[in-house]
């Protein structure tokens, strides 16, 4: 490694898409001219649409990755950023007081951008206690700033009181990201990774966050986030359901049907329309059913048939359920 590059650690989940994460640091870090050596608390199972699961990391592996690196190379900077259990909060705070890095840049992840909680309570009251005392800078969302100082529902609360009280806790300097535009998913992550590359290359605290929110615009302007499938899968599956409703209503067969699994397909017309798709079937169905019964004269068995009912008793329970009525009583109505 060429010694004259600095070399920045940065402590943080997995994120397969590479917009968050140890990924997008070291993105960060190696755009900028710095070297990023890493070390993973968690594995996320995740795509465009969301994160699935976590596996983390146990702690004595966390402590392993960490001495691995810093016996050998030595970083003088440590960016942090998704930790989720008490005892890999632990390790590093362990490890900051023993190796002392010029500087510790936090990012505490406690709600993801699509709203996920991340960080429990315990984990909380001990980052307040033993890791915002040991850092340079926390760089903090304001939902995550709120939710770190303890504020909760609805309760209005003004920045400058939140700054106050994140710094009351120990930290040297906190940051609190603009509440007025979007903040795009991997936006923060990005922001640190960048103020802790300009630190590690000598700028003060305020030069960097200069710098940093100079870089982080230009990139904002003439980059998209990475764009999934899930917009082009939800109409498929629309035009699948309509096609196919009138025989089919299991969701493991538009899973199949459009070559995904049926775990993805809940994912994306959950973010989408904020139904599943058991429920998106049904009200597909249902819409086929009500205008057999208003427009057409076929009895209530035939059309029980041909959309696919074991029985009119089948149909006539299916057709209460959703509607609240048997399908003759709703004939009736509409008469």
């Amino acid at each position: 490694m060429n010694s004259h590059i600095q070399t920045i650690l940065t402590i943080s989940g997995s994120d397969g898409t590479g917009e968050s994460g140890v990924q997008a640091d070291i993105k960060t870090v190696s755009a900028l001219g710095g070297y990023a050596v890493s070390v993973i608390t968690s594995v996320t199972v995740q795509n465009t649409v969301g994160i699935q699961r976590f596996f983390d990391i146990p702690a004595d592996v966390v402590s392993g990755q960490i001495e691995a690196i810093i016996n050998d190379v030595q970083p003088s900077v440590f960016k942090i950023g998704m930790v989720r259990s008490v005892d890999i909060l632990r390790v590093l705070i362990d490890a900051i007081v023993r190796h002392q890095p010029r500087h510790v840049i936090y990012d505490p992840i406690v709600y993801s951008s699509r709203g996920e909680r991340l960080m429990g309570d315990d984990v909380l009251a001990q980052v307040r206690q033993s890791l915002l005392p040991l850092c340079s800078l926390v760089i903090v969302k304001p939902h995550d700033a709120a939710c770190m100082v303890g504020i909760k529902g609805r309760q209005s609360v003004e920045e400058q009181e939140i700054l106050q009280r994140l710094r009351a806790f120990g930290c040297r300097e906190v940051l609190l990201m603009d509440n007025r535009s979007p903040i795009l998913h991997g936006q923060s992550n990005a922001l640190s990774s960048a103020i802790a590359t300009y630190l590690a290359q000598g700028n003060t605290v305020e030069q960097a966050v200069a710098q940093a929110r100079s870089y982080i615009s230009q990139q904002v302007m003439r980059a998209e986030n990475l764009q999934g499938r899930s917009p082009e899968l939800y109409n498929d599956f629309i035009d699948a359901v309509r096609l196919h409703c009138h025989t089919n209503s299991d969701v493991a067969f538009y899973a199949d049907y459009l070559n995904v699994s049926s775990r993805y397909l809940a994912q994306v017309t959950r973010r989408i329309a904020g139904k599943s798709p058991k429920e998106m079937i049904d009200d597909c169905l249902i819409e086929e059913l009500v205008r057999q019964l208003s427009t057409t004269s076929k009895t209530v068995q035939e059309i029980a048939y041909e959309y696919g009912f074991s029985s009119q008793a089948h149909f006539s329970r299916y057709f209460r359920k959703q509607k609240g009525m048997t399908p003759s009583a709703f004939r009736q109505n509409k008469q």
